[in-house]
């Protein structure tokens, strides 16, 4: 599978991003742009669409009830030199299934995401799954 994406500078104060039609602001601006995501924030956006797309494909396949979900993201970065060092998360489900069933789910969306696996790679992802 392959994807591709093209983007290109506006002017001095943001950029853009299109993909099969959909476009992004990035903000990429030195002083931030409020209406635009930052690099770091865009790649959080990305690994928080990974699990709940992953709710969204294993939950079928484990016979899982939800009715919602939300992932919470927060990333560590050292200055010098500059990168990110650590990420954490913590998906919350909106389901009546407990324990084991939710241990379950949580293993599911690790494995089969290809943004976290790729992400879990590069930099320590650790985090929780919890009903809501």
């Amino acid at each position: 599978m392959k994807y591709e994406l093209r983007a290109w500078r506006v002017d001095g104060t943001g950029s853009r991003a299109v993909a099969h039609g959909a476009e992004v602001a990035l903000g990429t601006d030195l002083a931030g742009r409020s209406e635009a995501m930052n690099p770091v924030e865009l790649l959080l956006s990305a690994l928080a669409a990974c699990m709940i797309k992953g709710v969204e494909r294993v939950s079928p396949m484990l016979d899982f009830a939800f009715d919602g979900v939300e992932v919470r993201l927060e990333a560590e970065r050292q200055d010098a030199p500059p990168k990110l060092v650590a990420i954490t998360y913590e998906i919350i489900v909106k389901t009546d299934e407990r324990g084991p069933r939710l241990d379950l789910l949580h293993r599911n969306i690790l494995k089969y995401g290809t943004i976290s696996n790729t992400l879990a790679g590069a930099v320590p992802l650790t985090g929780i799954i919890r009903r809501a």
